[in-house]
């Protein structure tokens, strides 16, 4: 994508009602104003969040916003650009309950109150393969700590993945410990028995790994 798209793009997201941008100087200081009210000020209704990590063109936030409209769902990620369609798209069909932040995911316990969150999606994350980006990892238990404060007892987490080293890698720091999987297919096309809502909703990155027969996998599990 040129420059000069990136910042049509980024430009539009300044007129979205649904795109929402803070600033790491408002989160890290606590001065965020949407901590703690996303359902009363952003959703006006006390449904479930549900949010989705790196939601990249946030295909997914859109497709289970749709799937689900009795749940609110969130779409982040540091890139704009990429979210744009998301963010435009829910906006043409008139999907009140997806919405986009713009942040980095290492800041979301200063996005979230603690208990704010029912779901998280983490879908195609970057697996970080080498040693050294294991900090990196969004399943590390760095980020397990974060996504802990700010779900409630008992809510979901969800990884799906097509790097079978993700997948191995959550399976075993989730084993090791003593988290609870609920569910783990390591190919959710061909195995009998995936949710809907792995199978129905696919992303444009996701359709590219289907066509050279790449084996999608997926986990749900709680940390709290």
């Amino acid at each position: 994508m040129g420059s000069k798209n990136k910042q049509k793009r980024f430009r539009e997201n300044e007129t979205f009602h649904n795109v929402y941008q803070p600033s790491r100087e408002e989160l890290v200081d606590a001065t965020y104003k949407l901590k703690g009210n996303w359902k009363t000020e952003v959703f006006k209704n006390d449904n479930p969040v549900v949010l989705e990590l790196g939601c990249g063109k946030g295909e997914y936030t859109v497709g289970l916003a749709k799937r689900y409209p009795n749940k609110n769902f969130i779409g982040i990620d540091i890139k704009g650009a990429r979210f744009w369609r998301g963010a435009k798209t829910a906006i043409e069909e008139n999907i009140p309950n997806a919405v986009f932040i713009r942040t980095q995911i290492e800041l979301v316990e200063h996005v979230f109150e603690e208990n704010e969150v029912d779901e998280i999606w983490i879908t195609f994350p970057d697996p970080q393969i080498k040693y050294q980006r294991t900090k990196h990892r969004m399943t590390n238990l760095k980020f397990i700590e974060r996504y802990k404060k700010i779900l409630k007892p008992g809510g979901l987490m969800h990884l799906k993945t097509d790097s079978e080293f993700m997948h191995g890698y959550t399976l075993g720091l989730l084993h090791g410990s003593g988290y609870k999987v609920l569910y783990a297919n390591h190919n959710v096309y061909k195995l009998e028995g995936s949710p809907d809502d792995v199978t129905e909703i696919q992303t444009f990155y996701e359709n590219q790994y289907l066509e050279k027969d790449k084996a999608i996998t997926y986990i749900r599990f709680k940390i709290n």
